[in-house]
């Protein structure tokens, strides 16, 4: 599809072609005229100095021998091939000898170098080159028709006749004429390359934006899974069309989750809230006793503060998610951390039967937020425990802190029955999801997924690998101390 003049030239790609263009051509002239100016100047400076030379040379010849030898060497000088120009006239201008046959009047009229290029005409011109100049014709036309223009010194002699020595200006004109006609070639040449240029590359542009165009209006129009084109490139082209597909692609992502947390908030809350109101219901229907009713009520405000906990969990994700937090990040030491938890779950874990136990940690110390990392390491202790209680031999739950390949690495390993398959081990860190089927164990299915918000928002990411038998749960932090 051909694109209109007027959209090509819009573009940023065509107006800085045009201005490139426009500089080089400006530079161009300047420095073509100038080496033309100097060129001239160096010719006419040496044509001076060959025509002194000349007169120095013929002034000898006229002290050795007087009139007679100087007439006989400007006649014999004059009859060379390429000589310069020689004129010996009389006292009234009267030409006797040499090799001009007229000149501009006035010429032998002043004494000393001629104030600008005159006129003349040599010996052997046909009558139709003695026809006066016509307007329109050039400089070549010009000199052809008048004659040939000239740079000359003009020497009375002491019996008062008149002595020209002269060099002819048609070879600094010519080469004004060339350089000229190589100046006005270039820029047209230039010009017409600037202008394909202008056109393929504001052609080339315009079809990309087109096409970024188009893109847009699908994913404007609902296609969320569209992204912008890229050609490979890695011009600002290509970087603008990353970056955009990447907000994009974190678009559609919080998008997803968002549905996601939709339905399952639709799903997994509507059983608590249902009991809630069997439960006020039935305890309504019948005739109780005080302690009937504060056992009722005390069972809502239970189920109430956990769908508190897990609304406040949705919550946090979402912030962590979006990348925002209010919390300052500080220095928080890893290994102290650790201690801190491991000694708050150690009631609770020997109440289960289940060893919990830290192995040496040195002091770590990584930038980030000390609640956040102790509420997602809280999480993932919690799970285990929970689920390490019915281990076939000896539950047990273990904490490592280690530095291995740049990396930080805060393991919880528990010995029960993990999780064997790779996709859901992916799946447990996604929201609400729980692959015990008969969930017979108390919790909402979000603490792996705000353990993995809490990493992704530290740079770090959450790793669930299998430890025959168990799992371990591993917080992977980047040690930038080392990197």
């Amino acid at each position: 599809m051909a694109l209109p003049m007027p959209a090509i030239m819009k573009t940023t790609a065509a107006r800085l072609s045009a201005l490139f263009l426009l500089l080089f051509a400006l530079c161009a002239t300047l420095l073509v005229f100038y080496m033309t100016s100097l060129s001239v100047r160096m010719l006419a400076t040496q044509t001076q100095e060959t025509i002194n030379e000349e007169v120095l040379s013929l002034g000898r010849a006229y002290q050795r021998g007087g009139l007679p030898t100087l007439v006989r060497v400007v006649e014999q000088r004059a009859r060379q091939p390429g000589a310069n120009l020689y004129l010996l006239a009389d006292a009234n201008g009267q030409i006797l000898t040499g090799n001009v046959e007229s000149l501009e009047p006035g010429v032998l009229e002043t004494e000393g170098w001629t104030t600008r290029p005159f006129y003349y005409r040599r010996y052997g011109e046909t009558e139709a080159e003695r026809q006066r100049p016509e307007s329109g014709q050039n400089e070549t036309q010009r000199a052809q028709v008048r004659g040939h223009d000239a740079l000359a010194l003009v020497l009375r002699l002491p019996n008062q006749m008149i002595l020209l020595v002269g060099r002819d200006l048609g070879e600094p004109q010519r080469f004004r004429e060339v350089v000229n006609h190589s100046l006005m070639l270039a820029l047209g040449m230039m010009g017409i390359g600037g202008i394909i240029i202008w056109f393929f590359v504001g052609r080339a542009a315009l079809k990309r934006i087109d096409g970024i165009s188009a893109a847009s209006r699908r994913i404007m129009g609902g296609d969320l899974s569209g992204r912008l084109p890229t050609t490979g490139a890695g011009d600002e082209f290509d970087r603008l069309s990353e970056n955009l597909n990447a907000m994009l692609t974190r678009i559609d992502t919080l998008n997803e989750g968002l549905k996601q947390v939709s339905d399952n908030i639709a799903h997994d809350l509507k059983t608590p809230l249902t009991r809630i109101r069997n439960r006020a219901e039935a305890t309504l229907a019948g005739k109780q006793k005080p302690a009937d009713y504060r056992a009722a009520l005390e069972a809502t405000i239970a189920e109430s503060d956990q769908l508190i906990k897990t609304f406040n969990a949705i919550l946090m994700i979402s912030r962590l998610e979006a990348g925002y937090s209010a919390e300052s990040m500080t220095g928080v030491d890893l290994a102290e951390a650790v201690r801190d938890v491991v000694e708050l779950y150690e009631p609770l874990a020997e109440d289960s039967g289940v060893a919990l136990e830290a192995g040496p940690m040195e002091a770590t110390t990584v930038s980030g937020n000390r609640e956040l990392i102790a509420q997602a390491l809280s999480n993932i202790v919690d799970n285990a425990i929970k689920y390490s209680a019915d281990a076939d031999a000896g539950p047990r739950v273990s904490v490592r802190l280690e530095r291995a390949g740049g990396e930080i690495r805060l393991s919880v390993t528990d010995n029960g029955h993990g999780i064997p398959d790779a996709e859901d081990r992916v799946r447990a860190t996604e929201r609400f999801v729980r692959l015990e089927k008969s969930r017979s164990q108390p919790g909402s299915g979000l603490g792996l997924s705000l353990a993995g918000a809490v990493m992704k928002f530290h740079g770090g990411r959450l790793d669930l690998l299998p430890a025959d038998p168990g799992l371990s749960v591993v917080m992977v932090f980047p040690d930038k101390d080392r990197s």
